[in-house]
């Protein structure tokens, strides 16, 4: 049996509702993955999609954009999904590019909007 695709959802204020509509939107395929989010985004998305199990971290600001990034350092994070605000200044702005650079280093797939977030769990649902 193989393992369960570890996935970590986060998403700016103002990208909030969307994420909720994408979890949503395919919440067949994200019944069976393992999945971390921030705290505010994470109770949101179980809130409005009660089959999911999310493991919450803190919210963004208070520490979970790094506590995300420790986990895809330690191999725990198979994919990133981030729907990023890319018009409203973030006070933990460095906290972002840090995540998104971990991402990056550790060769992960990354999505920052709806369009690669579709793409990424096409490929998964395909393998």
């Amino acid at each position: 049996m193989s393992q369960r695709f570890r996935l970590a959802l986060v998403a700016h204020d103002a990208k909030k509702d969307d994420m909720v509509a994408f979890c949503a939107s395919h919440a067949n395929l994200l019944v069976e993955c393992d999945i971390t989010s921030t705290g505010t985004t994470g109770s949101l998305i179980e809130a409005a999609n009660p089959a999911l199990c999310v493991h919450k971290v803190k919210s963004g600001p208070l520490g979970g954009d790094q506590q995300i990034g420790a986990l895809i350092a330690e191999g725990n994070i198979d994919a990133l999904i981030f729907f990023v605000d890319p018009l409203t200044p973030m006070p933990h702005d460095v906290d972002v590019k840090a995540l998104m650079r971990l991402a990056v280093v550790y060769d992960i797939p990354m999505a920052l909007n709806v369009a690669t977030a579709d793409l990424i769990l096409a490929g998964r649902s395909q393998s």
